[in-house]
């Protein structure tokens, strides 16, 4: 009689102290969520030199400094075999190697740092100052999350000039063709004309002209 209290005793207690444990798993638990992703695009993706990229960044902590650096390579154009240079019709001729080194106004930085705001986005302007392809890597500092995004900037275009010319229009070939036939005929006509008068007045000087 008594084990049978003991085993009914040990019963109620585990049954009791089982109870605040299924009481706590029946709660509801927050939601998990994922850790955000940083996130960067440039805006437009091409430009030509003396226009301006705009860099937007967001999936940062807020009020975040974000290091931003810029690779440079380039030019962007496809160019040929190095010691060679490729013609018009496809064909490639040796030449002599150059390096590209064409600069245009004040360098721009390839190391800079802006400020995420309270949702962790950034928008951020950077002007380019040669021709070439420009990767953009934004990395978070306490986050130290990292994205990417590239832009093409192509050389400037050169203005167009017209020809210059004295005032008078050129004259070809083909144009001066009908006015020299046509001096040739006045001068052959006036020469028959002049031979005609001659012998007119001959005739009159010998009497045999008309009555």
């Amino acid at each position: 009689m008594r084990l049978s209290r003991i085993i009914m005793a040990l019963t109620v207690g585990l049954a009791v102290a089982a109870v605040p444990t299924a009481a706590g798993a029946a709660q509801p638990q927050p939601p998990v969520y994922p850790p955000p992703v940083a996130n960067l695009t440039v805006s437009p993706t091409t430009i030509t030199l003396g226009e301006i990229f705009t860099l937007h960044g967001s999936g940062f902590d807020p009020d975040e400094e974000v290091q931003i650096h810029v690779d440079i390579s380039g030019p962007p154009e496809a160019a040929p075999a190095q010691g060679t240079a490729r013609r018009s019709d496809g064909t490639t001729v040796a030449m002599a190697a150059v390096s590209y080194s064409q600069d245009y106004g004040k360098p721009a930085p390839v190391d800079f740092e802006v400020t995420a705001d309270g949702k962790g986005k950034f928008t951020v302007t950077y002007k380019p100052h040669r021709p070439g392809r420009y990767t953009f890597t934004a990395t978070g500092e306490e986050s130290d999350r990292t994205a990417t995004a590239t832009g093409i900037v192509l050389p400037p275009k050169k203005p167009h000039k017209p020809p210059k010319h004295d005032g008078h229009l050129p004259v070809t070939g083909a144009s001066m063709g009908t006015p020299m036939k046509l001096g040739g005929g006045l001068v052959g006509t006036g020469a028959l004309l002049l031979l005609g008068s001659l012998v007119w007045r001959r005739r009159g000087r010998f009497g045999l002209g008309s009555r």
